[in-house]
């Protein structure tokens, strides 16, 4: 488990859940959570254990799911595991259909399965394949999952809650392309979509995070030493909003960065290639 250091207290505030409101909110609910076999989506899990609720864990590694599977049950909740990748069309296809004969339908969807990518252009002229892969993870294929239950959501006035990055709200930085593009592109869609869904009884949830330390920040050296939110609590922060129906959580400092971002857009766009250039980052 990730402990704070006296920066990341004062960064990350902590979140206190109500357990009572959340039991009560939950109780007898069929709730998905993807990209559940670790970081996030596990935490989440098991914050969400004691609870008498069927939990539908989606991700690709089986042996994982099946081990919080074991662990979990061994508490309150159920839980169905479904292995698949959700950027191919067939595994997609049987998780859909496997939704839709859920006898009790889908009370809340939370969308957290992502891929991060970390490399420059110049290292990307070959590669176009990072960027279709990233956009299949982390916009069409929440997409085709919500448009898919969408009606299974009206049904029982249900949530989505969408697991985002402030890099969506902040002004693009060089290396990200691939991941902030794909990012953006899924916060726009549920921004855009969020007016016709709350019109359709369905909440919308959206939580904007900085660096969180899960594993799909390991393959970054900088990011090793550098200030992180612990997964277990993004897992609180999400819990709680299961109950306040918030439409957004973002941290306190985050419109610092949005001012700046847009204050300093010129500055930035001056400054960072010949950074770049001068410290042969621009390879």
């Amino acid at each position: 488990m990730h402990r704070y250091n006296h920066i990341e207290k004062l960064l990350f505030c902590s979140t206190l859940l109500n357990e009572k409101k959340l039991h009560r909110k939950l109780e007898g609910k069929t709730i998905l959570i993807t990209g559940a076999s670790s970081g996030i989506g596990k935490e989440l899990a098991f914050v969400l254990k004691d609870i008498n609720a069927h939990l539908i864990l989606v991700a690709r590694r089986e042996e994982q799911l099946l081990l919080i599977k074991k662990e979990i049950e061994q508490s309150s909740a159920k839980v169905s595991v479904f292995s698949a990748d959700l950027r191919e069309i067939a595994e997609m296809d049987n998780l859909l259909h496997f939704l839709h004969r859920q006898p009790d339908g889908i009370d809340i969807i939370v969308s957290n399965a992502g891929l991060s990518i970390n490399r420059s252009i110049e290292k990307s002229l070959e590669r176009y394949h990072d960027y279709t892969r990233t956009m299949a993870i982390n916009y069409f294929a929440p997409v085709q999952l919500l448009l898919s239950t969408i009606p299974l959501l009206e049904k029982n006035k249900g949530q989505i809650i969408n697991v985002s990055t402030i890099n969506a709200l902040l002004l693009p930085i060089p290396f990200w392309a691939a991941y902030q593009a794909s990012k953006s592109a899924f916060d726009t869609w549920f921004r855009s979509a969020a007016p016709e869904l709350n019109g359709k009884g369905i909440s919308t949830t959206s939580i904007y995070l900085p660096l969180v330390k899960t594993p799909m920040i390991e393959p970054t050296a900088a990011y090793r030493n550098t200030p992180a939110m612990s997964p277990v609590h993004v897992a609180n922060i999400i819990a709680k909003s299961m109950y306040t129906k918030n439409k957004i959580y973002k941290p306190w400092w985050l419109f610092i960065g949005q001012i700046g971002s847009l204050i300093g857009r010129r500055i930035l766009e001056k400054i960072l290639p010949r950074l770049l250039l001068k410290r042969g980052l621009n390879k």
